[in-house]
């Protein structure tokens, strides 16, 4: 008898986890459903289908997810799937206008209330929200707290609140609003409705006042990875800064990005010297009255307007997701700060780069803002980070999300250090004469005096105090002042002296100076001189090439965008992001059922811009078919007579990387059929045995990691080409 109760009990349980599995999938299978219909999206980022699984479940959630992870999916889905209406919470206006605007451009009812709205406005989305017209509503902190409004959500079937910027609850973030801490009064008041609260900044400590605040109960928390592998991370000096910007910008051309500078005057000058030299730019900071501020970010957010010179003032009510780059042109306060800043590149996957100029001056001015404000050590500690992100030798990436407790096991492959690993040499000799002249001096002058006695400045201030007579004077006459001033932004970066801010800047001897001084400890230094030389060699003028096919087309596919953007009021990522753009240029689709396997085109999309778009992408495959096969018999007919790839690029002013793809074509069509005239025996013997021992899963960085980066993409990219068709002979 006990038995049977057992399985009939067992089999109960059996039944309900069944149950409970089969409704997840169909939850899910929903979900997916929601993200390609609407979104064009075939699957979800990480993280974003756990969370949007806690939301469906009514269950509280904290969410920490960097700039450009996707956090606007994990409550827009729940939204579209639920009955009711959504209320987000947002702090800028401008913020919830761009997001708003992009929900409706993908056929979702949406609408904000804030104070730029008229009366007649405001009435008239109370009314659509009454006939339950509304799934998304965007609202100020200020007006979700206020009585009249409280209650007007109560006649409402509000299906989930989402706190966005969350951080800004906590008196413990940078961005603390008051108006937030009062939200804690959503939990009294709306017992059983969900709380998501969403942010792409918050230590533990925050993250805990988050929770708190909110009262949120036994919340899911997501904490996703800080890593934004599409952006590039290079730091250089501050010298000959503006000429090195010119350059970037010229490698940029057309595309959109971010300078950030330290004053407001420098922005204005920097916008300035960039106009004279041809370029769109317009500055932006917070002494300009809004209407000028109001313009300056349309137009860029517009494309009207490439470049936008700012102070940090500028960038978080950006929803911009077509930033190509960031450059910081001083060094920022704290790695938090320039991690969010460099955010705002790359939002749509697509790769960007961002640059960060530093300098001994930038140290010091910062130190001084420090001085002059609360939590001296707290900040200085801060700046410390930042200071060592920037003298970083090993992986950039790893150095900065270490600082979010987050481990990096490879090296990331994309910053500067790892693409040109520093020339390390024996820097003691040169940090004993820094050091000696300091005590020489008694700690009694800055980093500019101390430079002129090593060197045996003649300057008249440095015999009127005697220090000619000094044991160090000239002993470092053989290096120039430039390089002295790197010697000694790096020797302060590594802790051998400090900065005494509130007296005169005045160098101070530390523990680890003893040890150089009088211990003989070894200090390893950045040559700076061979830095200078890779850096020229990368600017060495190339010759021009003409953009490939797909370059080509892509530049026709945003010139379609922008004139639709024109026509519809729009901001033209609104349209479609350059990342879509980037799948159409790949696609090439001939059809609308075609266009549907492109990501991030949903059916409101399609219905509404996809005619555009197809006609213009099926008039350029049709014109190109034959100057594509024209260009692959030139290439064939060159290497026929003898040339070398490298040859080849030359003569027609093509990529190597086009030669290589014309080569892969040739090998598919039979015209060409020996691989060995063109990869090397070993290397061609390298990338098949890892063929033949690993399964090909389309990827082909592992291949490249795998062989040490020794073999280029593209020879192996020709070779997986050439094993795939399995007809070829390469024996010695």
């Amino acid at each position: 008898m006990k038995l049977s109760i057992l399985f009939f009990k067992y089999s109960q349980i059996t039944e309900h986890v069944h149950h409970f599995y089969g409704y997840l999938y169909e939850v899910k299978t929903k979900a997916l459903e929601v993200l390609k219909t609407v979104y064009g999206f075939d699957n979800f980022r990480p993280l974003q289908w756990e969370i949007i699984e806690s939301v469906l479940q009514k269950k509280d959630v904290l969410t920490l997810m960097p700039t450009g992870g996707g956090k606007s999916l994990c409550f827009q889905i729940p939204a579209l799937m639920n009955e009711g209406v959504t209320v987000v919470v947002s702090p800028l206006i401008a913020l919830m206008k761009d997001q708003v605007e992009g929900l409706i451009g993908n056929g979702i009812s949406a609408a904000y209330l804030n104070s730029s709205q008229s009366t007649v406005e405001q009435d008239d989305i109370v009314q659509l929200l009454r006939t339950g017209s509304i799934k998304l509503l965007y609202v100020s902190p200020e007006k979700l707290i206020s009585d009249h409004f409280l209650s007007f959500l109560g006649t409402l079937h509000v299906s989930l609140f989402a706190i966005d910027e969350a951080h800004c609850i906590s008196a413990w973030g940078h961005d603390f609003r008051p108006e937030y801490a009062q939200m804690g009064l959503l939990r009294k008041k709306f017992q059983g409705v969900p709380l998501i609260a969403l942010t792409a900044t918050a230590d533990k400590l925050t993250r805990k006042d988050i929770v708190d605040q909110l009262a949120l109960d036994r919340p899911s928390i997501f904490i996703s990875s800080f890593d934004r592998p599409n952006l590039s991370l290079t730091v250089l000096p501050g010298k000959k800064r503006f000429e090195r910007i010119v350059d970037f910008l010229i490698d940029h051309k057309g595309e959109a990005g971010i300078i950030y500078c330290l004053s407001r005057k420098s922005t204005e000058n920097l916008a300035t010297k960039l106009k004279a030299q041809g370029f769109s730019a317009i500055c932006y900071h917070a002494g300009m009255n809004s209407h000028e501020r109001q313009k300056a970010q349309e137009y860029f957010i517009n494309d009207e307007v490439n470049i936008v010179c700012a102070t940090v003032a500028f960038g978080m009510g950006i929803d911009k997701s077509n930033v190509r780059f960031v450059i910081h042109y001083n060094l920022p306060k704290n790695i938090k700060g320039y991690y969010q800043e460099i955010g705002r590149a790359g939002r749509d996957g697509v790769d960007a780069d961002t640059l960060l100029f530093y300098s001994y001056a930038d140290v010091v001015q910062l130190n001084q803002f420090i001085e002059q404000s609360g939590q001296k050590e707290f900040q200085a500690a801060k700046l410390k980070r930042m200071q060592d992100y920037t003298e970083a030798r090993i992986c950039r990436r790893k150095v900065l999300l270490a600082y979010f407790g987050e481990v990096l096991e490879e090296n990331c492959g994309n910053c500067d250090v790892c693409k040109n690993p520093p020339q390390i040499f024996d820097g003691t000799r040169i940090a004993q004469m820094a050091l000696s002249a300091i005590a020489r001096v008694n700690e009694q002058e800055p980093v500019g005096v101390i430079i002129e006695i090593i060197k045996g400045s003649s300057r008249s201030e440095i015999y009127e105090k005697g220090y000619h007579e000094l044991k160090t004077f000239g002993v470092g006459d053989s290096y120039t002042f430039k390089e002295w001033q790197n010697f000694m932004l790096q020797l302060l970066s590594l802790g051998y002296f400090e900065v005494a801010y509130d007296d005169y800047n005045k160098l101070r001897l530390t523990a680890l100076s003893r040890d150089v001084l009088f211990e003989g400890k070894r200090v390893e230094l950045v040559d700076a001189q061979e830095m200078e030389k890779q850096l020229e060699k990368s600017r060495a003028v190339s010759k021009p090439q003409e953009l490939t096919l797909n370059e080509e087309l892509f530049e026709i596919l945003r010139s379609v965008r922008s004139r639709l953007a024109r026509e519809y009021g729009i901001p033209p990522y609104l349209i479609f992001s350059d990342a879509t753009l980037k799948s159409m240029t790949g696609k090439q689709p001939g059809s609308k059922k075609e266009m549907l396997n492109v990501s991030g085109v949903g059916e409101h999309k399609l219905d509404k811009y996809g005619e555009d778009f197809l006609n213009v992408i099926q008039d350029f495959t049709s014109k190109n078919k034959k100057k594509k096969g024209d260009s692959y018999k030139e290439t064939l007919h060159m290497l026929l007579k003898g040339m070398s790839i490298v040859e080849v690029s030359n003569e027609r002013n093509l990529k190597e990387a086009t030669i290589y793809s014309h080569l892969i074509q040739l090998f598919k069509t039979g015209e060409l059929t020996d691989i060995s005239q063109f990869i090397p025996f070993d290397e061609y013997q390298k990338v098949r045995d890892y063929l033949n021992h690993y399964p090909f899963e389309g990827k082909v960085k592992p291949i490249f990691l795998a062989l040490n980066e020794k073999v280029s993409y593209e020879k192996i990219r020709l070779i997986v080409e050439v094993w795939k068709l399995n007809n070829v002979s390469i024996d010695n």
